[in-house]
């Protein structure tokens, strides 16, 4: 695994998540029905495909003002929980598997075997939250993606809303880390993400193929 130490969401960032598998992606990796492959999946893979093929993001980069605000609110979030929980937590900019296309941008690091994933969602979304104590779907199969490719042992997710009073502004759940659960998750993983090595060759031999045929037409 390599770290890169450069700022989210920076050009840098940006190009180096071209293709890759991440954890907001992990939840659409593992969409499953009853019958056939899920729209999700299918979706995700044409998009890696493509990205690989053309070297450029496919993703639409649309922030709604609720995704400004989460954005704008992390840096607030982290700060009331190193107060809250006592841990420092160091920012890195991209952690990438050596030899799979795939990787993760952690909000932060904690110790030698920890990090932490931070929301700041509406206030209704962060009541229920509150209200619930687990971690949603969504974010443990996020949570799975980066133990997987940093081998941490734990991680800390944290909601955040600074409307609310002092003692409920922030929720902190640890989730521990599940070998078996980290194997399945590789596993489903691998087999996914040589699925998209599979269809960008293919595509690449057809373009190859083309080319030869064009030349093989063109009189001597």
């Amino acid at each position: 695994m390599t770290v890169h130490t450069f700022d989210q969401r920076s050009e840098q960032w940006k190009a180096i998540r071209v293709g890759r598998l991440g954890s907001s992606s992990a939840h659409e990796m593992l969409a499953e029905i009853k019958s056939g492959e899920a729209a999700a999946r299918r979706n995700l893979r044409v998009r890696l495909t493509l990205e690989r093929l053309t070297g450029r993001s496919q993703e639409s980069g649309y922030l709604s003002q609720a995704m400004q605000d989460g954005i704008d609110r992390e840096a607030e979030c982290l700060g009331h929980y190193e107060a809250v929980s006592g841990e420092l937590v160091s920012r890195v900019g991209y952690m990438a598997h050596d030899e799979l296309m795939a990787g993760f941008s952690p909000d932060g690091l904690i110790g030698d075997d920890g990090f932490c994933e931070a929301k700041c969602p509406t206030p209704a979304i962060h009541l229920e939250y509150v209200k619930c104590g687990v971690v949603p779907s969504d974010y443990y199969k996020q949570i799975l993606h980066g133990m997987w490719l940093s081998g941490r042992a734990w991680c800390d997710w944290v909601s955040f809303n600074p409307d609310f009073p002092e003692p409920l502004r922030l929720k902190i759940v640890r989730v521990h880390r599940n070998q078996a659960a980290i194997q399945e998750y590789e596993r489903k993983a691998v087999a996914f993400l040589q699925e998209v090595d599979r269809e960008v060759e293919a595509i690449r031999t057809i373009s190859n193929l083309s080319g030869a045929l064009r030349a093989s037409a063109v009189p001597a």
